[in-house]
């Protein structure tokens, strides 16, 4: 069954509770970019050439798709598991707890995986961060279309595409920038607003760039070998975590506003 006004209207309270939750940073956020500052002056050339090869890959997928669109069928699978024969065209009819349980499972699976990735790389130091970094920018991606895939938003439209990197910036956003961020989301089903907002990502090396140095002094422990496997593994979760979470309700926001609209 679908749900009712009510029930719809209950849900989109829910998530406006969580956007009025994403007051401020914690200590350690307002720091600011300085680690990053000093990180660049010790990283080899070798490793911020990697880094910058993946920014470009990230960029063209905001133009053309990319190596980061990712197949339907395991967020279909999941779906299956719980209605069975249900098509993706039909995912977007389903009732949003379904869709949010789905969700769940994406978001806890990508967390297990950017738990072993960042435990793997921070082992090493200096050494593996270069392969850390655009891991976990190429996870993030993945996650955030799954996610999207999960409230029945197809991430192979470029409008789309646009909205999976409005995410990503909102999960790394200071405070001003969440709330700018979640203004342009808010007008996001005018096509006015779509256009402007692809016309924004055009400049998407200064989006990459920020969402890098975002990661702030934490990525800086990482750099201690064997140690920094802890510390590793600690940030690409929560880093992960947290995204998943803005992926979550900015999608599941979109979804109740359209059912909404649509009575």
């Amino acid at each position: 069954m679908i749900e009712s006004r009510e029930e719809l209207t209950a849900a989109l309270r829910q998530v406006e509770a969580w956007e009025a939750g994403q007051k401020d940073l914690w200590f350690w956020e307002k720091l600011g970019r300085l680690p990053f500052e000093m990180l660049d002056r010790i990283t080899p050339q070798s490793i911020q050439t990697k880094i910058g090869e993946a920014l470009g890959d990230l960029g063209a997928y905001v133009q053309s798709g990319g190596q980061y669109l990712v197949s339907d069928t395991s967020v279909l699978k999941a779906f299956q598991a719980k209605v069975p024969d249900v098509t993706f065209e039909e995912i977007r009819g389903l009732p949003i707890r379904t869709m949010d349980a789905v969700a769940e499972e994406i978001s806890r699976r990508s967390a297990l995986a950017a738990t072993a990735q960042g435990a793997t790389t921070g082992f090493g130091g200096v050494l593996t961060l270069a392969i850390d970094i655009p891991a976990i920018l190429g996870m993030s991606l993945k996650l955030i279309q799954e996610i999207a895939l999960a409230y029945g938003y197809d991430p192979r439209e470029q409008h789309e595409r646009a909205f999976v990197i409005k995410c990503l910036q909102f999960a790394s956003s200071d405070i001003v920038g969440k709330k700018a961020i979640l203004h342009e989301l808010g007008h996001y089903g005018q096509q006015e607003a779509q256009n402007q907002m692809i016309s924004q990502l055009q400049g998407w090396r200064e989006v990459f760039q920020t969402y890098r140095d975002n990661f702030g002094w934490k990525k800086l422990f990482q750099l201690v070998p064997v140690l920094g496997m802890f510390f590793g593994a600690y940030v690409n979760r929560s880093a992960i975590q947290d995204l998943a979470e803005a992926g979550q309700m900015l999608y599941r926001k979109r979804r109740i506003l359209e059912r909404l609209q649509a009575e």
